[in-house]
C-alpha cells in the first residue's frame, strides 16, 4: 500500500502522516516515510527528535546543492540519506524522485 498526504499550508498534513505511520508501525507492518516538504519536519512528528532531523535535512541539502549524488532507488536513498525511527519506521527527506518506477512512487 502507498499513501500520500498533500494539502495546503496548515493542514495538518505532517501530523496526519506521522500518526498514520506511527500506527501503522506498531500494527506490525513495514512503514517507510518519505518528507517532500519544503518545510520538513516529519522526523520531529514520528519522534526522531529535532537533532536527527537537521542532519537529515542537511544530507538532502547537500544532494540538491550537487556536494552529493543521488540515490539510484528506493533501496539506496533509504540506506545512505534515511534513518530508522520509532517502532522501525524507514525514514527520509527528500525532494524529487527521478525516473520512478511505473505506479506511484
Amino acid at each position: 500500500m502507498k499513501v500520500a498526504i498533500v494539502g495546503k499550508g496548515g493542514s495538518g498534513k505532517t501530523t496526519t502522516a506521522a500518526v498514520l505511520a506511527r500506527t501503522l508501525a506498531r500494527r506490525g507492518l513495514s512503514v517507510t516515510a518519505l518528507d517532500c516538504d519544503s518545510n520538513p519536519n516529519l522526523g520531529i512528528s514520528i519522534g526522531l527528535g529535532e537533532q536527527v532531523t537537521e542532519r537529515l535535512v542537511a544530507v538532502r541539502q547537500a544532494v540538491g546543492d550537487g556536494d552529493t549524488e543521488h540515490a539510484q532507488d528506493a533501496t539506496e536513498l533509504l540506506d545512505r540519506f534515511g534513518t530508522r525511527g520509532p517502532d522501525g519506521i524507514r525514514f527520509a527527506v527528500v525532494t524529487e524522485i527521478q525516473n520512478p518506477e511505473p505506479g506511484c512512487p
